[in-house]
C-alpha cells in the first residue's frame, strides 16, 4: 500500500461525521486543474479522516458544507482496485467559511450512522439511528456532535 504526504485544498461536501474510536470524517470536493486535464473531467472528491483530538473537535463542531479547507495529512492509496484513496489528515486549515444557509423547509440530514430532522420552526434537532432508533433531542444544531457523542459513548459507538 503506497502513502504520500500531501496538502489538498478544497470544500467540504457535506457535514463531517463521527467515526469509529473518536475519529472524524468527511469529503472534500478538490478542484481539477482544468489547464492539465480534458474539460469534461470533474473535481474529485477525497475522503478523510482524522483521529487528532483537537481536528476532530474542529470538524464535529464548527466545520460546514461549503467550508474551503487546506488539509494536510497522508493520501493513503487503495488497497483494492476501485476503492477510492483516502487522506488520514494531521492538519486542518479553514480558507474561507460558507454562508449560513437559511432552512426554508423541513430537512433530513445524515451525520454519518445518524439521521437529524431540522426544521425552521423549531431551534430543537431530533436525532435518530439511521435506522429509526431515538437518540435524543438536541437543544440546537451546536449540540447534535455532543448528542452522539454521548450516545455512542453509552452504546459502545453502534447504533
Amino acid at each position: 500500500m503506497d502513502t504520500k504526504h500531501c496538502a489538498l485544498d478544497g470544500w467540504v461536501d457535506a457535514i463531517p461525521a463521527p467515526g469509529p474510536r473518536d475519529t472524524a470524517t468527511f469529503d472534500l470536493i478538490v478542484p481539477t486543474d482544468l489547464d492539465s486535464v480534458e474539460e469534461d473531467i470533474h473535481d474529485t472528491v477525497v475522503t478523510c479522516t482524522s483521529g487528532d483530538p483537537r481536528i476532530v473537535h474542529e470538524l464535529l463542531t464548527a466545520i460546514q458544507p461549503g467550508d474551503l479547507l487546506r488539509a494536510t495529512g497522508t493520501l493513503v492509496q487503495p488497497s483494492a482496485p476501485g476503492e477510492p484513496a483516502r487522506l488520514v489528515v494531521d492538519a486542518l486549515e479553514v480558507l474561507d467559511t460558507a454562508l449560513v444557509p437559511v432552512l426554508r423547509d423541513m430537512v433530513l440530514d445524515r451525520y454519518g450512522d445518524y439521521v437529524v430532522i431540522f426544521d425552521p420552526d423549531r431551534e430543537e434537532v431530533p436525532v435518530f439511528t439511521a435506522y429509526g432508533a431515538w437518540i435524543g433531542l438536541a437543544d440546537n444544531p451546536d449540540a447534535i456532535a455532543h448528542l452522539i457523542d454521548i450516545h455512542e459513548r453509552v452504546n459502545g459507538g453502534d447504533s
